[in-house]
This record gives structure tokens, C-alpha cells and sequence, in this order.
């Protein structure tokens, strides 16, 4: 046999992880409400579909806007010849005035610095490229995305280390866990050379407040350290407290900006993981230089930087989809959260995202890892629901999954729900000694229980009972 890499022959993609089973087991019998009733629900994929109405609508008003018609044809050829690592001058311009509208208008990015790439996945890598070299290190505040295992580590040779976030202060990233992991760090002799934080977080669905900011922003000035500030959810924050991005907080703290790099995508905030669109934003220009020419190797296609640009440039669909958008993520999480509160289940707080941090440390049969592995195998196999375990995310404590609320239609989710439903009931009932259920004199149905369920009559007397999407849809 011929020998090949060991970047090819390893495990450094991350792939053997129970984050990417759930995909395969999802990608084995994908549900489908006619073909595939009882197929696997993709809740694992951060994806949102909430919007594609109005994205279509400006679409078909504007088909200039692609190449590939009557009207766009024109510039088909110009955009279809050459275009260097700089990006088109209207893509750059369009996406630096993006990030500003998402930020509120309260800060202002140079087109100049925007430095595109494949997606985040492939801006993750670019900027691990240039901060650090095989062997050093980035601290990480858990939990965290597990495709970071992968972006940042896998054909860099960067280590990660985990700032121990916990539950009883809703994982907040304190001072004493940002020292403790630098410290651990030292004494496993790797040289740390930054800090990446996730705000909007993955997997939490919550915001980083401004002190805690100003906070990571004197500790890194303080250690001479990197913070990559992975900004990519920032327009799905669709309640208070609101975003805070760090390039406001670099406006209020002095700082060496040298040190300050965002990466950013669209793949969230507009729904188009397809497109491929990341975007590196770096202070720092030497950072700025190198990355550009590391952007050959994962270019965007001209044909979307065009299309990106003119839709971007549209002020009135940019406001109304930003919008549009939130309204539509806090009535899909307000739903959801609600109809999980009714059975039972709880999960963190949180205004922004894709996902919510679902609290089943209540079912698990013991407090460990494993007792979470089996419940999570329950949920895949027999459920039928792609969530995935708090481990896979590096969480510190058993018994917390992701669950992806906005990548699928209303019917779905109700689906989803029922199957919710359903498995909550089945719990409760093995939980009731028999003894009890014997002497009790009321003996509903399987049925006419879970439709108390859903009856007002059980519901927290402050939380008013949500309007389910489909009674919208046909009201």
C-alpha cells in the first residue's frame, strides 16, 4: 500500500464526534412529511430559513442581479474573466457598510480591511495561519462550536484550551477562568498566542454583556495576546440586551488594536451558507496583508460577490430583511421555548441565534458524560431529533444539547414538537411508582394526557400561550 500523509490518514478533522453522527444518522433516513414520516428531524444544523420569502421577492425585482439573465448578461463576461484576491471593490464596500447597519450604525468598518474567504470555516483557519504557529496555542471559552476543533486546529497544528465557562453563573466568561486557563496552558509549556470568543455564543444563544468585553479586552492587552472576536450571528439577536460588538468596545478601552481581529460570515445572518461568504476584519496590517494572499486558496466566486453586492447595497431591503428577520427568530423561539416549558424542559436563557441550550440534566440517570451519550442516543434513535450533546460543544457539565430551531418550516417543527411531546410523556410515566398509579382514580389515556398538555389550564399563569405558526399562516 502507498504511504500517504498524516494529515490525510489522521483523526484531525474532528469527525468522530457524536456532533457529526447526528448528521450521519439524519443524512441515513432524513425525514420528509410524505416520503419519510418517521425519518430523523435535522435540529443540528444552525441554518436559518425564516426569511427566503423576502430574499426570493427582491430576487425577482432585481434579475440584474444575476448573470445568468436577460438582464445581468451584460456583465457576464467582465465578472466571469479574472478577479484578483482584493475582491471586487462594490463586494468589500457593501459588506463593510453590512457589518456597520448590523452593529447598529454605531461603528464604522473600512472596505480596505475586509479580506473575504470560504465561509468562517475557511476565515477561522486563515486567521490561525497568521496569529500562531504549529504548537501554540488559543484560548477557548467552552462550551464551544465543535467545527472549531477542526477550523482552527486541524492543518494548522494550533491546540485549543478550554476556559472552563459553567452553568451556575449561565457560563459567563470571568477573569479567574480566562487566568486558570492561561495558566494551565503555561505549565503545559504552550505559548498562548490569543483568545477566541463566540459572541453572539454557540451553542448558548446569548450575548456578551460590555463589561465583560472590556473585561477579555484588558486581558488580552494585558498578556500581549490575540482576541478573535467571531462575530457571525450579530444580526440574530432579536430581543434585549443587544449586541455589542468588540469593535465598539476597542472605541472605550485603550488598547493595542494590532491585537483585535472579527471574523465574520453570512452564512448566519443572511441564510446563505451555500454562497460561502466569510470575511476576515483585522486592525492589523500586517495580519490584513497576509491574509489577502492566503485568500486564493478559498476565494468567493465573483458571481455571488456580485450578486452579494447589489443585494447588500439596497438600503430598504437591508433594513427590512434585518427586520424582518429578528421578528421572525423571537416568534419561532418564543414558540418553541413555550411549548418545551409545557412538558417540562427548560434551557438557558437567551436573545439571539439559531439554537437554543436545552436543560435535560433532569433526565439523565446519573451526573456523567456517559448517562448523557445514552440519553442523546434515545433522542437520535427512538425520538428521531438531530440535537446535539453538550459534550460535543466541550461543556463541563452532562445533561445540556443544542437544538436548531429556525433551519426548518412551521409543519416541521410542529412535528418536532409532538415527538417532544410524546417522549416527555413516556418519561414521566416510567418515573410514577405503579403503586401510585394504581391508587389514582384519574386514568386518562396516553392521549387525552398529552392534550392537557396543551390545555391553558397547565400553563405558567404569566406566560401567555403563544399562537402556533400555522394558525398564523391561516388567519
Amino acid at each position: 500500500m502507498v504511504a500517504i500523509s498524516k494529515i490525510a490518514t489522521g483523526n484531525g478533522h474532528g469527525e468522530n464526534s457524536p456532533y457529526f453522527d447526528g448528521w450521519k444518522a439524519y443524512e441515513a433516513n432524513p425525514f420528509h412529511p410524505t416520503d419519510r414520516p418517521d425519518g430523523v428531524i435535522q435540529m443540528g444544523l444552525a441554518e436559518n430559513q425564516l426569511c427566503f420569502s423576502l430574499i426570493k421577492k427582491w430576487v425577482m425585482q432585481h434579475p440584474e442581479a444575476s448573470l445568468c439573465s436577460a438582464e445581468g448578461v451584460d456583465r457576464f463576461k467582465e465578472t466571469a474573466l479574472f478577479q484578483d484576491y482584493h475582491g471586487m471593490p462594490e463586494f468589500r464596500q457593501a459588506v463593510a457598510k453590512f457589518m456597520g447597519k448590523v452593529r447598529g450604525d454605531r461603528v464604522k468598518f473600512d472596505p480596505d480591511r475586509i479580506v473575504m474567504s470560504g465561509g468562517a470555516t475557511g476565515a477561522h483557519e486563515m486567521v490561525a495561519f497568521c496569529l500562531a504557529d504549529p504548537g501554540e496555542a488559543f484560548l477557548v471559552p467552552t462550551p464551544y462550536y465543535p467545527g472549531f476543533d477542526r477550523d482552527l486546529r486541524w492543518r494548522t497544528g494550533v491546540q485549543l484550551v478550554p476556559v472552563v465557562c459553567e452553568s451556575w453563573n449561565n457560563f459567563k466568561i470571568t477573569r479567574n477562568a480566562l487566568e486558570a486557563a492561561y495558566e494551565k496552558a503555561t505549565k503545559a509549556n504552550l505559548r498562548v498566542k490569543g483568545l477566541l470568543i463566540t459572541n453572539p455564543s454557540n451553542p448558548l444563544g446569548t450575548v456578551l454583556d460590555r463589561d465583560t468585553l472590556r473585561s477579555v479586552v484588558k486581558f488580552i492587552d494585558e498578556k500581549n495576546i490575540h482576541l478573535i472576536g467571531d462575530e457571525i450571528y450579530a444580526a440574530t439577536v432579536f430581543m434585549e440586551p443587544e449586541f455589542v460588538s468588540i469593535s465598539e468596545i476597542i472605541e472605550e478601552v485603550e488598547c493595542n488594536r494590532d491585537l483585535i481581529h472579527i471574523v465574520y460570515s453570512l452564512s448566519k445572518d443572511m441564510g446563505f451558507p451555500g454562497f460561502r461568504v466569510g470575511i476576515v476584519y483585522s486592525y492589523n496590517d500586517a495580519v490584513v496583508s497576509c491574509a489577502r494572499k492566503m485568500s486564493s486558496f478559498g476565494l468567493v466566486s465573483s458571481q455571488t460577490q456580485h450578486l452579494i453586492a447589489s443585494m447588500l447595497s439596497n438600503d430598504e431591503f437591508v433594513d427590512s430583511f434585518i427586520a424582518e428577520s429578528k421578528d421572525q427568530l423571537s416568534k419561532r423561539h418564543k414558540y418553541f421555548t413555550w411549548n418545551l416549558s409545557q412538558v417540562g424542559i427548560g434551557s438557558l436563557k437567551s436573545n439571539a441565534g439559531l439554537f437554543i441550550w436545552m436543560d435535560l440534566r433532569k433526565l439523565l440517570k446519573e451526573k456523567t458524560f456517559d448517562a448523557e451519550m445514552d440519553l442523546w442516543r434515545v433522542i437520535i434513535n427512538e425520538v428521531k431529533l438531530n440535537v446535539s450533546p453538550g459534550s460535543s460543544f466541550h461543556c463541563n457539565e452532562p445533561g445540556w444539547f443544542r437544538v436548531c430551531f429556525a433551519n426548518m418550516d412551521d409543519h416541521t417543527m410542529e412535528v418536532a414538537l409532538s415527538r417532544i411531546r410524546t417522549f416527555m410523556l413516556k418519561h414521566n410515566e416510567a418515573m410514577v411508582p405503579r403503586k401510585l398509579c394504581r391508587r389514582s382514580s384519574l386514568k386518562l389515556s396516553f392521549s387525552r394526557r398529552r392534550d392537557d398538555l396543551m390545555s391553558p389550564s397547565i400553563m405558567s399563569p404569566h406566560s401567555p400561550i403563544p399562537q402556533s405558526p400555522l394558525v398564523r399562516a391561516r388567519t
